[in-house]
């Protein structure tokens, strides 16, 4: 099914362009905080509740943003300077997140403060990932596009790697509030990376039309391409039924598992290795041909390693499964960004961006209903039954969607 083939990896001669150089420690860093940011408010809400649905809620209200912000982010993206975008929007959530860890410290947290802050961080990580996307086609062109988003997944990945493992140590010797004001730093630092970067030559993007127009206009061009609407709808789906999966980690790192926050913070870690190795594949990609089949492949596949993770018996074999699922997760994810890219004009990268952007702010949906499966069927049910609908969904596509497999 699949005729992608491997060739060089060029991330090397990528990595000498000061541009990309900046976007990669500001990734980095940006996914220091990011995840760590997750571990730490899934643990802090399961404290205060109780309650696997609630932690699926706060997970969810962090993404929402996403969903409703995407798409006009991905018009400012357009319209302005990216690497401004990415300077204000890590400075924004940085203030967000060490607001909360000083009410957290104060004795002053608690469920409301928290999803308020955590949506606020939400709606500047919107532009944040809507702009970074833009900039990477900016330096590296249509053609080094896969490659440029491969190593940009590698440097979040890595940062993300240490931000869950210092996050799970922080919460159990020091508390909640020490890894939230960690967590501002890293997204701090990912602002101050992008200082020596300059803002990249592209053509005249901007029409006369008004953010409206453009708004409008590619909403319309959204309804017209049906392939694009296929691989939003794939996305989409990749994100609520996959995804979602981190949603369960606290409540299986304690309930089931019982090996409390830093446990959690090796799960977490776990996922993080399994994105590595899944861009060290998708770094070695040839040309933008073959794409279609080998993203619809890796799907079925995501979903059959969550089946397996619901029958996991054991702490060391749960840990393999998450390298091995989200390796398959991160392959999705490059490919999906990859292939919106591609199919969209030049001057809407941006826009582009949006669209996964949306896509992926569909995770809320996700969250909230594998927490309340967990609590009315049990952890390893809730990813027993996502894991099956996403593989029949993928082969759904496959067999009923011909266009997605000549891409």
């Amino acid at each position: 099914m699949c005729a992608v083939r491997l060739a060089s990896v060029p991330l090397l001669q990528l990595w000498r362009l000061q541009g990309l150089r900046c976007l990669g420690l500001c990734v980095f860093f940006h996914s220091i905080g990011m995840v760590g940011e997750q571990v730490v408010l899934g643990w802090y809400v399961l404290e205060i509740t109780d309650s696997a649905f609630m932690v699926g809620v706060a997970l969810g209200v962090r993404n929402l943003p996403l969903l409703f912000a995407g798409i006009p982010a991905g018009v400012v993206a357009d319209r302005g300077d990216r690497v401004r975008l990415l300077r204000v929007s890590g400075v924004t959530m940085a203030a967000g997140a060490a607001l909360l860890g000083a009410l957290v410290a104060a004795g002053l947290g608690g469920v409301a403060p928290a999803l308020m802050l955590t949506f606020f961080t939400g709606c500047a990580r919107a532009l944040h990932q809507t702009a970074r996307q833009g900039y990477a086609h900016d330096i590296a062109g249509g053609g080094g596009v896969v490659h440029a988003l491969a190593l940009v997944a590698l440097t979040a990945r890595l940062g993300g790697l240490l931000g869950s493992l210092a996050a799970g140590v922080l919460i159990a010797r020091l508390g909640s509030a020490s890894a939230f004001l960690v967590v501002a730093a890293g997204y701090l630092a990912s602002a101050l990376a992008m200082l020596p970067a300059r803002p990249s030559e592209r053509p005249g993007e901007a029409s006369g039309a008004s953010m409206r127009d453009d708004l409008l206009g590619f909403l319309g061009t959204i309804r017209r391409d049906r392939v694009l609407l296929h691989l939003m709808s794939l996305t989409a789906i990749a994100e609520v039924l996959g995804f979602s999966h981190q949603a369960l980690l606290p409540s299986l790192a304690r309930d089931v598992l019982r090996v409390g926050p830093e446990g959690l913070g090796v799960m977490t870690a776990a996922r993080q290795v399994g994105g590595l190795a899944g861009i060290a594949f998708t770094s070695g990609l040839g040309g933008a041909s073959g794409y279609g089949p080998l993203f619809l492949s890796v799907l079925i596949a995501f979903g059959g390693s969550l089946v397996a993770l619901g029958f996991a018996p054991s702490f060391a074999v749960v840990l393999l499964i998450l390298v091995a699922a989200n390796a398959l997760g991160a392959v999705t994810d490059v490919l999906a960004q990859t292939l919106i890219q591609i199919a969209v004009p030049s001057g809407l990268r941006g826009r582009a961006g949006g669209a996964w952007v949306v896509s992926i702010g569909m995770a809320p949906l996700g969250q909230f209903q594998m927490g309340a499966l967990a609590s009315l069927f049990g952890v390893g049910a809730a990813l027993g039954l996502n894991g099956l609908a996403l593989m029949a969904v993928g082969v759904a596509a496959a067999l009923l969607v011909p266009r997605l497999r000549r891409l």
